[in-house]
């Protein structure tokens, strides 16, 4: 079964600042393109296989790793809520305050 996906506002951003930020460091936009389309690949194969993410420690919270960020996702019976994208790279203790 295909979840419907939505999108939170702190994902929407987070995925906007990281795609910025690859078009800024690159001064081109061929590997925020690249990135932009692993994010929805990922978030499509979870809508179908919603198993598929790491577990947290929060109650149906979990984690598929895209590349170096962690797309932190919500899983209800016929919704997925992608909650925040995160570089991996980063401080683990930010990672643990945003979700």
């Amino acid at each position: 079964m295909v979840r419907k996906i939505i999108w939170s506002g702190n994902a929407k951003s987070d995925k906007i600042e990281i795609l910025k930020y690859w078009v800024a460091r690159n001064k081109s936009n061929t590997y925020s393109k690249t990135l932009d389309k692993l994010f929805k690949e990922a978030v499509n194969l979870i809508s179908k296989n919603p198993g598929i993410g790491h577990l947290t420690n929060k109650e149906n919270v979990k984690v598929k790793i895209t590349r170096d960020y962690l797309i932190v996702y919500e899983v209800t019976d016929d919704t997925v809520y992608i909650l925040a994208i995160f570089d991996g790279r980063r401080n683990p203790e930010e990672f643990q305050k945003r979700i």
